[in-house]
């Protein structure tokens, strides 16, 4: 699913010469460093980076791994990743067990003022909280998030910068797939993705890799309009892999007012209302009115009845 050899060639594109103290050359064909050029500044030989780039070169040295960090300009996750691509053939990673402790639904369903999820590396929902089903207009069971944003019918409407979201997906998945190679779930998911998305398939070739902990998270649910929230993740102390998910919105805001909305509406019997419509596009600006003047005193109502 990932390899050392594919990681080095996309890594080695991004670098623009001119920031290694290499001379402007309006000849050059290449996008990014030549080999030779990252071997000399690497310190090792042509012919070895070759090999390596070429996945005939196996367990490179913590030395040569430190320098090709140094002059790829990697970030700490890209260079976390490199480690461990190399190491792959040097030991079998087990998946995670992904096993949900029936106490964590009960810490799970504590949250009620915010929408929260268990979710493993794959991105598939273990469990959620009942405002998370009511964000998302479905059962959290038997959801995954990169087949929603990628694949599924109005599952893009739903995310408000999506965009940005595919490439955390995408980002995590290629993250994933250096953790657990051998995860026969996790291939069939991105080959299942790949085949169905060619927005996929573009940012999959970028080999890039990211670790997302927390950050701004927008939604635009069709019913309450805009919800700005952040999102923070906590891995479980187990080993089961799994993360717990927590989207909160700023006290005082008009995204906590709209939650409130959305858990007042589902407290008023509206549950109906809400289910399903969720990604399926909806009005934009008919959602915002909801949050606006009028569904200020929606809000109102709706907490009085919780």
């Amino acid at each position: 699913m990932d390899d050392l050899a594919g990681f080095l060639r996309t890594r080695r594109s991004r670098v623009d010469p001119a920031d290694a103290g290499i001379p402007a050359d309006s000849r050059r064909r290449v996008q990014g460093l030549r080999r030779e050029e990252v071997a000399h500044l690497s310190g090792v030989s042509v012919d070895y980076y070759v090999r390596l780039e070429q996945g005939r070169a196996t367990q490179p040295s913590e030395q040569v791994l430190d320098a090709l960090a140094r002059v790829l300009r990697l970030d700490d996750t890209e260079r976390e990743h490199l480690y461990r691509l190399a190491r792959q053939r040097r030991r079998k990673v087990k998946s995670p067990t992904g096993r949900l402790r029936p106490e964590l639904a009960r810490v799970l369903d504590l949250i009620v003022d915010a929408p929260a999820m268990i979710v493993d590396h794959r991105l598939d929902v273990a469990t959620g909280n009942r405002l998370a089903e009511l964000l998302y207009g479905r059962p959290m069971r038997g959801l995954n998030t990169a087949r929603h944003i990628f694949l599924e019918e109005g599952g893009r409407g739903l995310y408000a910068d999506w965009e940005q979201c595919t490439r955390d997906v995408v980002g995590h998945l290629r993250l994933a797939a250096g953790k657990y190679p051998d995860d026969p779930r996790l291939a069939a998911l991105i080959g299942e993705l790949a085949m169905g998305s060619e927005r996929f398939r573009r940012l999959w070739a970028r080999a890039d890799v990211r670790a997302r902990t927390h950050g701004r998270k927008a939604y635009r649910h069709p019913l309450v309009g805009e919800l700005e929230l952040h999102q923070e993740n906590f891995a479980l102390p187990d080993e089961s892999g799994l993360e717990l998910l927590v989207l909160s919105a700023a006290p005082g805001s008009p995204s906590a007012d709209g939650l409130r909305l959305l858990a007042g509406l589902d407290a008023g019997g509206d549950a109906h209302a809400v289910r399903g419509v969720s990604g399926a596009g909806g009005d934009r600006h008919a959602g915002q009115g909801a949050s606006g003047a009028g569904g200020d005193a929606r809000v109102e109502r709706a907490a009085a009845r919780r």
